[in-house]
């Protein structure tokens, strides 16, 4: 059966301690009034910096906003009905995951130029064409995905080396589930000619992270930016962005997920993993499911041993999940979007057999 005519638009972006300055040469073009709408230890972190390169240019700032406190529906809509955004020609989304994916689902959903400012490397948000959306309660809905990403990211790396680690530390294991993912979602499968592209690149979602993660992590606690920094950012932000456009579009199978995020969303039904843990820590720890259930050995032990040295979870202990509030996420982890679309049927006995050998691995440690 012949696919269906498609297009494919991949992120631009600039990275560097010194890289908006190039903001410009890249975003003049699309008009002269700035809005800015990012979260508030975000603006706290760059907006100073970002305010006196674009002094530099013929843009004009003429507003500031706050994003929410979540990606949700209600919070875009109480952006969009801000007069300022109506009369700013773009917006610039400065931030970590929910407020840039805030920010792009407001503005390439009203086809509003719109350019991402990160300022932690815990994501892809930045480089994607997918916002994730919660519902009010802080629970997960959907993911939202568009034709397109930002229009370009400036990913600067001294305001993310200065701040705080523990995002990078989480962006870690968001990233190389990526790999995982892709590779056993799309199995035995004649893939799409993009789809086999990010299945073959999402390997860079994980290969720089086992060589350059630990002294990445190391360096970045002590607020450097240094070539190990600069290769771990550029696979959470831009590798694993690029890889995720490739892998989903909404004419063909997704295979951007798998167990690992299923796990998450699951468990996002207990207040206490959006409130005290984030997303890539337990995506983390969701992958050491994803290799047992799989029956990657090799590869779990990888992960396991990376996992340890970078002190992300390898317990329920760790992510503060009861063994009861467990038990009861094995009957909805199956039922998951993410694994719709995987070689087999993921099954209770699967994952309780995974945490058997998975206990079994920590008492060994």
């Amino acid at each position: 059966m012949k696919l269906e005519n498609y297009e494919v638009h991949l992120p631009s972006y600039s990275i560097g301690d010194h890289i908006y300055d190039k903001i410009g040469s890249v975003c003049e073009s699309y008009g002269k009034t700035v809005l800015i709408i990012g979260g508030k230890r975000a603006l706290a972190a760059s907006l100073e910096k970002i305010k006196s390169y674009v002094a530099k240019t013929n843009l004009t700032i003429i507003g500031v906003e706050l994003y929410g406190n979540d990606c949700t529906y209600a919070n875009v809509e109480k952006l969009r009905r801000l007069p300022v955004y109506s009369e700013a020609d773009m917006v610039f989304g400065v931030g970590g995951g929910k407020s840039l994916d805030t920010v792009k689902c407001l503005c390439i959903t009203d086809d509003k130029p719109v350019f991402t400012f990160p300022t932690i490397a815990s994501n892809c948000a930045a480089c994607t064409s997918v916002s994730i959306m919660y519902n009010d309660d802080g629970t997960f809905l959907k993911p939202n995905f568009f034709v397109r990403p930002a229009m370009h990211a400036f990913i600067d790396t001294e305001i993310i080396a200065k701040a705080p680690a523990q995002y990078m530390w989480a962006g870690i294991g968001d990233t190389y589930a990526k790999y995982y993912e892709a590779t056993i979602s799309s199995r035995d499968e004649r893939l799409e000619h993009f789809t086999a592209l990010g299945v073959s690149l999402s390997v860079m979602c994980r290969n720089p992270l086992l060589e350059y993660g630990a002294k990445a992590l190391q360096d970045h606690r002590q607020g450097l930016c240094t070539y190990d920094v600069e290769q771990v950012v550029l696979a959470i932000v831009v590798t694993t962005g690029i890889a995720s456009i490739f892998l989903t579009k909404d004419f063909t199978p997704d295979y951007n997920s798998g167990l690992a995020h299923a796990i998450f969303y699951a468990l996002t039904a207990y207040p206490v993993i959006e409130e005290k843990h984030l997303h890539g820590e337990v995506v983390g720890f969701g992958v050491l499911f994803a290799l047992l259930v799989d029956g990657q050995y090799d590869e779990f032990e990888k992960i396991y041993k990376l996992n340890k040295e970078l002190g992300l979870p390898t317990s329920l202990e760790q992510i503060e999940i009861t063994e009861d509030q467990w038990d009861e996420s094995l009957d909805r982890i199956p039922d998951m979007s993410d694994v719709k679309h995987y070689p087999y049927r993921v099954t209770r006995e699967m994952l309780e057999d995974a945490m058997g050998k998975l206990t079994e691995r920590n008492l060994r440690s």
